[in-house]
């Protein structure tokens, strides 16, 4: 650890600028990033004193492969992103004080982690979950003192919250278990805290994406031991951005849209007597779509096309990459994007058929990428942002263009970063 006021100095005098790079691919994020560092270790003496501190980072993401497939045990593909929440940390004895932004959390007592039913919902719901799990498993915990700030979008499908549960469960694991705590338990971790102690049912896609880093592919074919590997390429090599639009269309009343999904899935898997489409095969479906058909809700079929080909999508994304083909890899997100408009018809809700804010977005990038990129639906859909992979060379000129369309600012330029959850100065 360092004194405080040592790691401003050091940040100042360009000290971490490679590391820096290396952390958030991007050159010319680095005199934004090493002021950020410093104000946030500014804000931190302010707070605690200027004590030995150290800085961890825990990145958002973004749904790659795999739009609507985790409920029915299903494959997806999720990538890291260099939008991070970081955390200048110092040790303490026996309780955890954060400072998240402008937001105070409650100090949590380390021998107190019972579930406290007043604090669903809450952030010290999640630190005290996390603890509560790393302490079932025999792991070290403690006390600390930290100010977290976070640049991940809010609302934007890229995880915020995982991003949070992963940076607590990776502070633990460097202040008191020498980081020895594997990136895919902190995620479970971090699930079970927002399962059992926030009180909100999330999967797993989340929290490992944050957690392992670069790009992941999860099989939830076993709902309760996922199988995650990560897709270990340098994705800087392809030369494309990340670029995630905000198309301005609100979720409000859409509830029963994103309920439908699943519950429709869920009337084809019951047809073939069970419960998740991932369980049915899928030649047995084809097979029989005519009868299929008899239960009287046709988008319930389209949707079971969607979820079947979507699958092998996802597994042929990752041969892709692996094969370094990325020609291929936009062939399949594109084909993704589509599947998504025609077969899952999640891009704009049937219940306000005059309001379209994604499939506007999606008609002009392709207008304006041409041969420069490709777009898709982001995350659950019908409203809010979509997704592109845009040739560096192109990004500026797609920025401008679609910010005509929806405001200035609404195009978020993004690089898939390779580190998860990761203690970067120490």
């Amino acid at each position: 650890m360092k004194k405080a006021t040592e790691l401003i100095n050091d940040l100042k005098n360009n000290k971490y600028d490679e590391l820096l790079n290396d952390l958030y691919v991007d050159e010319s994020l680095l005199e934004y990033q090493r002021n950020r560092y410093v104000a946030a270790v500014e804000k931190y003496i302010s707070l605690y004193g200027d004590n030995e501190v150290e800085i961890y980072s825990a990145p958002g993401r973004s749904e790659v492969g795999g739009n609507h497939t985790d409920h029915q045990h299903g494959c997806v593909l999720a990538a890291a992103i260099n939008l991070d929440a970081i955390a200048v940390v110092g040790k303490t004895e026996r309780e955890i004080k954060i400072l998240s932004d402008d937001f105070d959390i409650k100090a949590i007592d380390v021998n107190d982690l019972a579930v406290k039913q007043e604090e669903a919902g809450s952030s010290e719901a999640l630190v005290r979950g996390v603890l509560a799990k790393l302490k079932e498993l025999n792991y070290q915990i403690g006390g600390f003192n930290a100010f977290i700030t976070s640049d991940v979008i809010m609302g934007a499908g890229l995880s915020s919250s995982a991003a949070f549960e992963t940076i607590i469960g990776t502070i633990l694991s460097g202040l008191y278990n020498d980081m020895t705590v594997d990136p895919v338990l902190i995620a479970q971790i971090g699930q079970y805290a927002e399962n059992v102690y926030f009180g909100k049912p999330c999967g797993l896609m989340d929290q490992c994406a944050s957690s392992v880093g670069s790009l992941i592919n999860i099989d939830f074919k076993d709902i309760d031991k996922p199988v995650v590997r990560k897709v270990d390429v340098d994705f800087s090599k392809f030369e494309h951005s990340l670029c995630i639009v905000d198309t301005k269309g609100s979720h409000a009343d859409l509830t029963d849209e994103y309920a439908a999904i699943p519950a429709e899935m869920k009337k084809i898997a019951n047809y073939f007597n069970k419960e998740f489409l991932r369980e049915v095969d899928e030649q047995e479906f084809f097979d029989n779509i005519a009868k299929v058909r008899e239960i009287g809700n046709d988008r319930a079929v389209l949707r079971a096309i969607h979820l079947f080909t979507e699958n092998k999508r996802v597994d042929l994304q990752v041969a892709a990459l692996n094969a370094g083909d990325f020609d291929e890899f936009k062939r399949l997100i594109k084909a993704s994007g589509d599947s998504s408009y025609k077969f899952l018809q999640n891009v704009y809700a049937n219940s306000d058929v005059f309001n379209q804010s994604v499939s506007i977005g999606l008609a002009m990038s392709e207008k304006i990428l041409g041969d420069n990129g490709v777009c898709r639906v982001h995350g659950g859909g019908f409203a809010g942002t979509i997704q592109a992979f845009v040739k560096d060379s192109y990004v500026d000129t797609y920025k401008t263009e679609i910010e005509k369309v929806f405001g200035k600012d609404s195009c978020h330029i993004l690089k898939v970063r390779k580190y998860g959850g990761k203690k970067v100065i120490y």
